[in-house]
C-alpha cells in the first residue's frame, strides 16, 4: 500500500507535499491537530524574523516583548490561513504561501506599535525636495512651480477626506492598516480613496496644463 506523502519529506515534490498540508488540515483528529502545530511553528518563525527585522521602530521593546509580540502575530496569521485555506490554488508550495500571512501580520503589529500614541498628521510635515546642487535654476523653478500646483490642487479639488487620506499615506508615510483603524475604515476604502485622489490631482494638472 502506498503511503501518503509526509509534509516534512524536503524532498518529495512541490504538489503532493501542498496536498499533504491541505489534506491534514481539513481533516479530523490528531492529523489536523499536528499539522496545525506545525503549521504555527512555521508562522513563528516567520513572525520571529520579520519582528527582529524591524525591532528599530519599536525601540521600546526588548527580548521577551518582541516573542510575545511574535508569538500574537503568530496566532493571528494562524486563523487567517485556516480561514483563507480554500483560496488556496496551489501556485506555489503551501509554507510559501503560509509564511507570508506570518511576515504580513508581525509587519502591522510593528507598526500599529510605532505609531500608538502618536498623532495622524493631516498637513504635510515636508514637500519633495525639489532643489539640489545638480540642478540649474530653471530647472528648481519648474519643480517649485510644480509642487506649488500639485499643492493648489489638492486644497481645491479634493473633499476633506481625499486630502486627509493623501496626505497621511502619500505625504507623512502613515501606515495604511494604522490609518484604516484611526479612520474605523477598511484598508480596501482607502486604497479606493487614494486611487480617486490621485485620479483628481492627475486630470486638473493635465487641465492646467492644456491652459499653458
Amino acid at each position: 500500500m502506498t503511503s501518503r506523502p509526509s509534509r516534512a519529506t524536503a524532498s518529495e515534490s512541490i504538489q503532493p507535499t501542498t496536498e499533504a498540508w491541505i489534506e491534514d488540515l481539513r481533516s479530523d483528529g490528531p492529523e489536523r491537530d499536528e499539522a496545525i502545530g506545525q503549521l504555527h511553528a512555521l508562522l513563528l518563525r516567520a513572525a520571529r524574523f520579520e519582528v527582529h527585522r524591524r525591532a528599530r521602530a519599536i525601540g521600546h521593546l526588548r527580548g521577551g516583548d518582541l516573542d510575545d509580540l511574535a508569538v500574537q502575530a503568530a496566532n493571528d496569521a494562524l486563523v487567517a490561513v485556516l480561514a483563507k485555506l480554500e483560496s488556496f490554488r496551489g501556485q506555489s508550495r503551501f509554507t510559501t504561501w503560509a509564511y507570508k500571512f506570518g511576515l504580513l501580520e508581525a509587519s502591522v503589529k510593528v507598526r500599529r506599535l510605532a505609531w500608538q500614541g502618536r498623532e495622524i498628521p493631516l498637513e504635510p510635515e515636508r514637500w519633495p525636495r525639489f532643489a539640489d546642487s545638480g540642478s540649474s535654476p530653471h530647472a528648481q523653478t519648474e519643480r517649485g512651480e510644480l509642487l506649488g500646483e500639485i499643492s493648489r490642487a489638492i486644497e481645491t479639488e479634493l473633499t476633506p477626506h481625499q486630502r486627509e487620506v493623501l496626505v497621511a499615506l502619500a505625504l507623512n508615510e502613515v501606515p495604511i492598516d494604522v490609518l484604516a483603524e484611526r479612520l474605523d475604515t477598511t484598508r480596501g476604502a482607502l486604497y479606493k480613496t487614494l486611487h480617486d485622489a490621485r485620479r483628481k490631482l492627475r486630470q486638473q494638472l493635465q487641465l492646467e496644463e492644456s491652459h499653458d
